[in-house]
């Protein structure tokens, strides 16, 4: 049934129902299966059930190893010899040097200059050969790219790539599977890996799930371009949610002009208000990035501009929230 769904998806996706159960079969002896979890104090404040897929608790702190495993396990044996290059601001980057040493080959690695100093860390704990470049968009790429060129390396792009949009949907899938009836399901949107997959995850399981990406008002291009229906694109950020400051491809935007039901704006203070909260009431940690997907539920009428019916099939709204990741400085 769950194939059906999709079945006019080669309108703007190569990605089908069958190619995202692969990359679940794939990764999962490399990934956990991470806890769904609720929260009543938060579900009052929202106003409605909230289930939290906790990729915070993900390995590498965050949802991206689940594509850059699939991504990088996909490879032949003569590409996988050449190594691997992406750029990236953490999580994407810690995944792939995570998963490359799995499969034994190198991972080069480009961030920018004001990247996390914990998520650099961890790239490099990872056996991750880091390169800075300049906090623009422009210049992780061209830096990629000239690596690319020197070292023979296959490119692993953080989002404009079918097998990690195919893996990051095993989260979603992986949602419905546990919590069936969902009315809509929250993810951030940066450059749309995630939340493509998460529209092609969670509707492959339930086609009438409305899905809605959550982005920041200082880093709203993903937004801007579902406005006009032209791809716009974002330089620089200064959002605290360090992990959406890229901006969407023609890939992602294609799937996401298809299949999401909107995109909402949150505000810096809401950010940190949500991240807060989660860190009180359920006592986990996510990072900024994750407390984006939350933070639209807690202002005043976030439920209704969900479009969901008041009290849909007799009960609170069902809401699934994808807490993409972790990695966060403490003190």
């Amino acid at each position: 049934m769950a194939a059906s769904n999709l079945s006019a998806q080669n309108e703007v996706t190569a990605i089908t129902w069958e190619a995202i159960v692969e990359a679940h079969e794939r990764i999962q002896p490399l990934i956990h299966r991470t806890p769904v979890l609720t929260s009543t104090s938060l579900n009052e404040l929202a106003g409605a059930l909230l289930f939290f897929k906790c990729e915070n608790l993900q390995k590498t702190g965050s949802f991206k190893i689940r594509g850059a495993s699939n991504a990088i396990f996909s490879l032949s044996e003569g590409e996988a010899k050449r190594g691997v290059v992406t750029h990236s601001s953490g999580n994407h980057a810690a995944a792939v040097a995570r998963a490359a040493g799995w499969r034994g080959v190198p991972a080069w690695i480009v961030m920018p200059k004001n990247a996390p100093a914990v998520k650099c860390r961890a790239v490099e704990a990872y056996g991750g050969k880091i390169t800075y470049c300049e906090p623009k968009v422009s210049a992780r790429a061209e830096t990629a790219v000239r690596i690319q060129a020197e070292t023979g390396a296959v490119l692993i792009h953080p989002y404009d790539d079918d097998r990690i949009i195919a893996g990051q949907a095993t989260a979603a899938k992986e949602l419905l599977e546990e919590v069936t009836e969902l009315d809509a399901v929250l993810a951030p949107v940066s450059g749309g890996g995630l939340l493509s997959g998460t529209c092609l995850g969670a509707k492959g399981m339930r086609a009438t799930v409305r899905v809605l990406g959550c982005e920041p008002e200082r880093a709203d291009d993903a937004y801007r371009s579902l406005q006009t229906g032209v791809l716009q694109t974002q330089e620089t950020s200064d959002t605290i949610a360090d992990g959406l400051r890229a901006s969407l491809a023609p890939r992602t935007f294609a799937i996401l002009r298809k299949y999401v039901d909107g995109i909402l704006l949150v505000s810096e203070e809401e950010i940190r208000t949500a991240m807060r909260l989660v860190w009180q009431r359920m006592k986990i940690v996510i990072e900024p990035s994750s407390a984006v997907a939350l933070a639209p539920l807690l202002r005043e009428g976030g439920v209704a501009a969900l479009g969901l019916p008041t009290g849909a099939h007799g009960r609170s709204p069902r809401i699934g929230v994808i807490l993409s990741g972790g990695n966060v400085e403490m003190g």
